[in-house]
């Protein structure tokens, strides 16, 4: 399994229209993309305006589809003046490992 880890930093302003954009995003992720398992959306409790992505993809390939889809690439652009800060990791998840 192939995990991505996201954390923004948003303007004040549109904290909450970030979250409802982000929301959609990985809503339509899960529900159209067979490679994402899951896509967590995390607020921070010390700080609203931080926020963080899990995400669990079969492979680093289905990571590439997502990347590639039109609602990534409209969520991408519709959000990208209200991000201050992008932090992305990628990792191989090691435990616990999921059959396919």
């Amino acid at each position: 399994m192939y995990v991505i880890t996201v954390l923004f930093s948003i303007i004040p302003e549109h904290s909450q229209e970030f979250l409802q954009a982000i929301v959609a995003n990985a809503r339509t992720s899960v529900a159209e993309e067979s490679g994402c398992r899951q896509f967590d959306v995390c607020v921070s409790d010390r700080n609203s305006n931080d926020v963080f992505l899990y995400e669990v993809y079969d492979s680093k390939a289905a990571f590439d589809v997502h990347l590639a889809s039109a609602h990534f690439r409209q969520f991408n652009e519709f959000t990208a003046a209200w991000v201050t800060a992008k932090v992305i990791q990628a990792f191989e998840r090691t435990f616990p490992r999921v059959s396919s």
